[in-house]
């Protein structure tokens, strides 16, 4: 007896799996609002030197504070005062406008800078000056807290598939808790950047997705469910950072959610991850409760036979397995270096989240409006997996969003109606091809090493996503530049998608043998890559 068939027996989507699904929705919430928080709490408020080096006490302190600007700092040319830069000199004849100052000898902020607060009470940026020639320090803690987010998934994606789920999602939350909070009264830049980079490791492990309570037929339901949250969480964070201005006040209200969390770790371990790894027993307690749940009769005495009779899942309940079992037979190794190529959505998807600005809108409705996108886009996904198909759905959405992003290359910036339409058309579709991404990966690998693949698609991704605040400093070598990289990575990571086999309505795989020598009733998942494309 198969997994799915038990499943089958005892209703794979009753108020059992339901249970699950919303206990497990809670710390969804959270992620969007640290993977993104950023671009609040980094966000670079309008600011000019501080002139108090100029105050000699002479005329220089009896001016308003806008001719003391017109007299100690160069102005651009939308009349805003240079951020970086001010005159070594006071220069009075500008109060008579007999020269713009446009040559007059200039020197970098000798004081410090005067931030304007209107927006943000505190940032990053501000608590420690991180602007001018410091601002990719501030850039780069996105790419330190992605950084942990990596190391986590490998950690976290190994523990679980030797520990269980449940235990290793506890210590997940523990983790993200207490570093989360750290962090937000760290009392140097340093510090914090630890902190953020422990955070990140703590919330891998809630992101990894387990869909191994659910039935065959609703498994692209449950991964638009989990991506509904993450959706929710995200227009949430739009909503807390416009009420909360504070940085440290801010973290510490995106991250309340997650002391609720904890209180969920009690959900059942996976009966699947049990049943795998020998443990017929507990296997047979947790399916007996979610048959007496979902109303459905007790199969324990039959349930325990067959799991003790099965011996292609008993000759694996005293393997060890890990990360070198996913190269070490010819169509893991393909599966694997494939499947990791196509996180590359990770860096496109970021690449166009932690851009929200130059759309004539201001920084917290742009941010609402590409966390609103992903609604419909999801609803798409759940459409487009269970017609069409999983890997038609992959390419297509991410061919799409590469398209997206290079047409808004050639729409001029004062055109920010129609630059504004693309470009959220592209975050929807990314955010469609990641939504179906996490529910791909999770059908391809088989049980006895699915949060080891887990663990190493999200290490992928997360490296993408580590580089893309990075690649969005390159503005400064070329303004395109930035764009044509993230819309190159988008069509590649397409095209390689349909290389992928489909698993539609395909069992999920239990073992490394239903991979490499599948039998006939998963013969539609034997399709080689090559060929499958």
């Amino acid at each position: 007896m198969k997994f799915e068939s038990i499943l089958e027996e005892i209703d794979g989507f009753g108020p059992f799996q339901i249970f699950i699904i919303v206990a497990l929705c809670v710390p969804r919430l959270v992620l969007p609002c640290h993977f993104l928080l950023n671009n609040f709490i980094a966000a670079e408020p309008p600011h000019h030197c501080d002139l108090s080096t100029l105050d000699d006490g002479g005329l220089f302190s009896n001016l308003t504070q806008e001719q003391k600007l017109v007299i100690g700092i160069p102005s651009r040319e939308d009349g805003r005062p240079e951020p970086c830069e001010m005159f070594a000199e006071p220069q009075f004849q500008l109060l008579s406008n007999v020269s713009n100052g446009t040559h007059m000898p200039t020197v970098q902020c000798q004081s410090g800078w005067v931030y304007d607060n209107t927006t943000f009470t505190s940032t990053l940026a501000t608590e420690w000056d991180l602007v001018c020639s410091r601002k990719g320090i501030s850039k780069a803690t996105s790419s330190i807290f992605f950084a942990g987010v990596m190391v986590g998934a490998v950690s976290f994606g190994a523990l679980c598939d030797k520990f269980g789920r449940k235990y290793t999602l506890l210590a997940s939350y523990i983790v993200s808790v207490v570093f989360s909070y750290s962090s937000a009264f760290a009392k140097s830049y340093l510090l914090f950047a630890a902190w953020r980079f422990l955070t990140g490791f703590g919330l891998a492990g809630v992101s990894l997705i387990c869909i191994e309570w659910v039935d065959v037929e609703h498994r692209a339901f449950i991964g638009v469910i989990g991506g509904m949250a993450w959706a929710v969480g995200n227009m949430l964070l739009a909503a807390f950072a416009y009420l909360v201005n504070d940085w440290r006040m801010l973290i510490m209200t995106v991250s309340a959610p997650l002391g609720l969390a904890v209180l969920t770790w009690w959900i059942p371990e996976s009966a699947r991850w049990l049943l795998v790894n020998g443990k017929a027993e507990r296997a047979e307690f947790y399916l007996d409760k979610c048959a007496q749940i979902n109303k459905r009769p007790i199969l324990s005495s039959k349930l325990k036979m067959e799991a003790l009779s099965n011996t292609e899942i008993m000759e694996n309940s005293n393997k060890s397995y890990s990360y070198l079992d996913l190269i070490k037979t010819p169509k893991m190794r393909q599966l694997t270096l494939l499947s990791g190529f196509v996180y590359g959505v990770a860096s496109t998807y970021y690449g166009i989240s932690l851009n929200i600005g130059g759309f004539g809108l201001n920084i917290y409705l742009n941010h609402f409006i590409y966390a609103a996108i992903e609604l419909p886009a999801k609803l798409l996904v759940y459409f487009c997996v269970n017609t069409i198909g999983r890997r038609k759905c992959q390419a297509g959405t991410l061919l799409l969003t590469g398209t997206c992003i290079a047409v808004n290359i050639f729409i001029p910036k004062d055109v920010w109606l129609a630059r504004t339409i693309v470009a959220t058309l592209g975050k929807g579709l990314s955010e469609a091809s990641f939504t179906t991404l996490f529910l791909y990966t999770t059908e391809l690998f088989p049980t006895v090493v699915r949060q080891n693949a887990m663990g190493y698609t999200s290490c992928t991704s997360r490296l993408g996503v580590t580089m893309a605040p990075l690649v969005l400093m390159l503005d400064e070598v070329w303004k395109f530049l930035p764009d044509v990289i993230i819309c190159s990575v988008a069509i590649a990571a397409g095209l390689v998608s349909l290389c992928l086999p489909e698993t539609l309505n395909v069992r999920l795989p239990e073992t490394i043998e239903d991979i490499e020598h599948p039998r006939n009733f998963m013969s539609s998942f034997i399709c080689t890559l090559i060929h499958s494309a």
